[in-house]
């Protein structure tokens, strides 16, 4: 019979060891919630400017379902340069907005809608977006007050249209200027495995229509935005209405 004075009893050491190894064999199950969530299914992204107004506005926080278009090198931090295609590819569709690497700054993350695939004409007609030599459905909103989306005085109206893609995705559009730089264009032919994006802010937005980004290319899709999941004014304070399901 084992008396209580003959049981081995573990030191303090002993027990500090094996709680630093039970932490250890802890930190890769509790993270991998974390990390399936952050590098494999969505990833967060803050908006810090108006281009995509009014859908996204400075100060929103949004998530991409990376999961959507597949995988490829953009989808993952440190991703070898040589690393090309997407694993599970899907292409986007009309309407979609989507975060996306360019072709001439491959570091930097965007966001813009989806308004031409692989094969379509692009243009622009006294602002109104042509797909395929059609005129892209929109229909006049009430006029509202810009804030800093057009870059003009505070209290300026902006005019809004409600824009209907052939697919039937709808969502609104800023027209800050009337004739503006970018409302009358060439007719862009969209090349093949490339995407063409715009901002929902047609004035404000350094988009597909300039040099300076251009096509898209499928393998350069980071993610498809979903919802936005915060967003704060200017002044810090939490703006309630602005959060859910991206339009």
């Amino acid at each position: 019979m084992t008396t209580l004075q003959d049981t081995i009893r573990p030191s303090a050491q002993s027990r500090e060891w094996k709680a630093i190894v039970v932490l250890i064999l802890l930190v890769p199950v509790l993270w991998s919630p974390v990390i399936l969530f952050r590098y494999v299914l969505f990833q967060p992204f803050n908006i810090p400017s108006n281009s995509m107004a009014p859908t996204l506005v400075v100060g929103d926080y949004i998530f991409a379902a990376k999961y959507a278009y597949g995988y490829g090198r953009y989808s993952f931090p440190f991703a070898p340069s040589f690393v090309s295609g997407r694993f599970r590819a899907a292409d986007p569709d009309y309407g979609d907005v989507v975060v996306f690497r360019t072709q001439k700054d491959s570091s930097t993350d965007y966001v813009k809608r989806v308004v031409g695939l692989p094969g379509d004409r692009i243009q622009m007609r006294q602002g109104q977006l042509v797909l395929n030599d059609t005129p892209v459905t929109r229909v006049a909103l009430k006029e509202v007050a810009a804030g800093s989306s057009c870059g003009g005085e505070f209290g300026a109206k902006v005019k809004r249209w409600r824009e209907t893609m052939p697919n039937g995705v709808s969502y609104i559009t800023y027209d800050c200027i009337d004739d503006g730089f970018l409302d009358n264009t060439n007719v862009y032919t969209v090349p093949p495995g490339q995407f063409f994006v715009l901002g929902d802010n047609r004035d404000n937005s350094t988009d597909s229509r300039m040099a300076t980004m251009g096509f898209i290319p499928m393998d350069n899709l980071v993610g498809k935005v979903t919802r936005i999941f915060w967003s704060l004014d200017s002044r810090g304070e939490l703006r309630a209405e602005r959060l859910g399901k991206v339009e």
